[in-house]
C-alpha cells in the first residue's frame, strides 16, 4: 500500500473512532440530558398523557387542566390569567416553561423523585397517577388587591410592581407586576398561534413578560435613607436624637443636593428621626459622606445588595431569579472615594439600584427584630392523592441589624407615616412604619415613585412587609400613590386570606 492510501486510511479510522467516541458520549452522559430537554417533542407528548399538577392558592387552582380529546391529552389553563402570571408563569407545548411552572416543573410533571411512590404504584395498578400539586404562599386578597391597585392607580402608571412578605416567615404574600398578560394564549395546542402570542408579547415595549418585582431594577430614591439610618445607628455614634447636619442645600464634588421642598430642613442641623421622617436629603448626604463608603456598602450588602444568588420559590432549591440590587463603586477613575457619588448614593440616587423584592425585604428586616427571613413562594407540595409531601421551614437569611437597632427604626419608620411624607399608607386599627422614595432618572422623564412599610396588628405582631415601586409618575409627590397602594395590600393581609 502506498503512502498516500495509508494516510487516508488513517484519517478514515481516526474519523471512525471520533464518530465512535461521540455516540458514545451521547448515549453514556448526554442521552438523559437529551431526554429530559424541553425541546424533545416525545418527551412534551409524553408529559401530556397524564394531567399536570395543579398550582393553587387558597384551595383554588391557579393552573390548572382541561381534557382535549386530542393527541395531546391535557390543556393547562389560567383561570386567573394577569392577576399571577408573573408568579406562575407558563408552560407550553414547544418553549421552555416560565415562573413556577418552569422551578417546579419535575413535581407538576410527576418526574421527581419525591413522586417515585406514585410511579412504581402506577406500574401494579395501571393507572396513570397526575403530577404533584404546588401550594402557593401569596395571599388571594392581598395578591389581587395589589395587581388591581396598581393597574387602577390614581396616576395613570404604566408600569409598576408590588411585593408583600410576612416578615416572621419570608413567605410571599403578593407579588405583582404590571403591564402583566394572559399566559393563556401561549400554551395553546396550536403552536403557530402560541408562538404568534408571544412574539406579540416580545415585541411590546412595555415589556408584559418582564416580572418587574424580581427582575427589574431601579434607583430607590429616599428609600434608601433607611439604610443609611441603619449604619448610622449601627455604629453606636447616633440615636434616633443625634443631630445631624442639614441645609437647604449641599454641595459635594460637583454634585448640588437639595431638599425636595424648600421647607425641609433648612435649618443648619436636626434630629436623625426629624430627618428621616421629614425626607431630609442635605442631612443623609452628609450623614452618609460622613459615615463613609465602606460602612454605606456593608450595610446595603447586609441588607442584600450584591447578592447574585436569591431565588424565591422553594426554600430547598430553585424559583424565579431575583435580579441583584447594587450601590454601584461609589468610587473615582483611580479607585478613591467619590464622595459627590457618595452623597447623591446616600439619597438613592447615582447608580443604587434596587428590586421591589429587595425593599420589601428590608422593610421586613426592620419589622422582625433585625432578622432577614429568606423569602418564599411554595408552601406545600402535595402528591396527587394529596399528601403532603413538602411543608417550608422558615429559614433566616441574614440578620444585617441588631434587634437594638431594628426597635429604632420601627420608630422612625412609624413617625414617617404618622408624622411626615409616608401618611397615604395609614391603615385603621394597625400600627404602621414607612418610608417614601421619590427616583429622579433621566432627563426629562417623570421620577419613580417608592413606599417601603410595615404593618403590626393590636397584639404587637408584624403581619406583612410591602414594597410598591411606580414607574414615571406625573403630576408631582410620586412617593403618595406608593403609599396608599401600600397601605390598602397590607389591610388585605390583615382582613385574613381565602376567597
Amino acid at each position: 500500500m502506498n503512502a498516500p492510501l495509508r494516510r487516508a486510511g488513517v484519517v478514515i479510522l481516526v474519523l471512525f473512532g471520533l464518530l465512535f467516541a461521540n455516540l458514545n458520549w451521547v448515549q453514556a452522559y448526554k442521552a438523559d440530558d437529551y431526554r429530559t430537554n424541553d425541546f424533545n417533542r416525545r418527551v412534551v407528548v409524553a408529559q401530556y398523557e397524564r394531567p399536570r399538577g395543579v398550582i393553587e392558592v387558597g384551595g383554588k387552582g391557579l393552573a390548572e387542566n382541561k381534557e382535549t380529546g386530542d393527541a395531546l391529552k391535557y390543556l393547562r389553563i389560567y383561570p386567573k390569567k394577569e392577576i399571577y402570571a408573573p408568579v406562575i408563569g407558563y408552560r407550553p407545548v414547544s418553549l421552555g416553561a416560565t415562573g413556577i411552572e418552569s422551578s417546579e416543573n419535575d413535581f407538576l410533571s410527576g418526574e421527581s423523585d419525591k413522586l417515585f411512590a406514585d410511579r412504581v404504584k402506577d406500574m401494579f395498578t395501571g393507572n396513570n397517577t397526575g403530577g404533584g400539586s404546588i401550594v402557593l404562599s401569596l395571599n388571594s386578597k392581598a395578591q389581587e388587591t395589589a395587581y388591581q391597585e396598581l393597574l387602577d392607580n390614581e396616576r395613570g402608571v404604566k408600569k409598576g410592581a408590588a411585593v408583600a412578605i410576612d416578615p416572621r416567615t419570608g413567605a410571599i404574600q403578593a407579588m405583582a407586576s404590571i403591564p402583566s398578560y394572559d399566559p393563556n394564549p401561549l400554551v395553546s395546542h396550536n403552536e403557530k398561534a402560541a408562538a404568534a402570542a408571544y412574539n406579540k408579547l416580545l415585541k411590546d415595549d412595555d415589556q408584559p413578560l418582564l416580572n418587574r418585582a424580581t427582575q427589574q431594577t431601579l434607583p430607590p430614591g429616599s428609600t434608601m435613607k433607611v439604610i443609611i439610618s441603619a449604619a448610622a445607628l449601627s455604629s453606636g455614634q447616633y440615636n434616633q436624637q443625634t443631630e445631624i447636619p442639614a441645609g437647604s442645600v449641599y454641595s459635594e464634588s460637583g454634585a448640588v443636593i437639595r431638599n425636595a421642598e424648600d421647607e425641609v430642613c433648612p435649618g443648619g442641623e436636626i434630629s436623625l428621626k426629624e430627618a428621616l421622617t421629614e425626607s431630609c436629603n442635605t442631612g443623609f448626604a452628609k450623614l452618609g459622606v460622613k459615615l463613609g463608603r465602606d460602612k454605606v456598602v456593608e450595610m446595603a450588602k447586609a441588607f442584600g445588595f450584591e447578592d447574585d444568588t436569591l431565588t424565591v420559590g422553594n426554600l430547598g432549591s430553585g424559583g424565579l431569579p431575583v435580579a441583584a440590587s447594587r450601590t454601584g463603586a461609589i468610587a473615582n477613575p483611580d479607585g478613591s472615594v467619590d464622595k459627590g457619588a457618595l452623597a447623591q448614593s446616600s439619597i438613592g440616587q447615582r447608580d443604587v439600584r434596587m428590586t421591589a423584592l429587595q425593599g420589601a425585604l428590608i422593610a421586613a428586616t426592620v419589622a422582625n427584630g433585625g432578622k432577614q427571613m429568606r423569602p418564599y413562594l411554595v408552601e406545600k407540595e402535595l402528591s396527587s392523592d394529596r399528601r403532603t409531601i413538602y411543608t417550608a421551614t422558615p429559614k433566616v437569611g441574614r440578620t444585617p441589624i441588631t434587634d437594638g437597632v431594628a426597635s429604632d427604626l420601627k420608630d422612625m419608620m412609624v413617625s414617617v407615616v404618622e408624622n411626615g411624607t409616608g401618611k397615604k399608607a395609614k391603615i385603621k386599627g394597625l400600627t404602621v412604619g414607612g418610608k417614601t422614595g421619590t427616583a429622579q432618572n433621566k432627563v426629562g422623564a417623570d421620577p419613580h415613585g417608592w413606599f417601603i412599610g410595615f404593618a403590626y396588628n393590636d397584639k404587637g405582631e408584624p403581619v406583612s412587609a410591602v414594597c410598591v415601586m411606580l414607574e414615571n409618575v406625573p403630576g408631582g409627590h410620586a412617593s403618595a400613590e406608593a403609599a396608599r397602594i401600600s397601605g390598602l395590600i397590607m389591610k388585605a393581609v390583615a382582613g385574613g386570606g381565602g376567597d
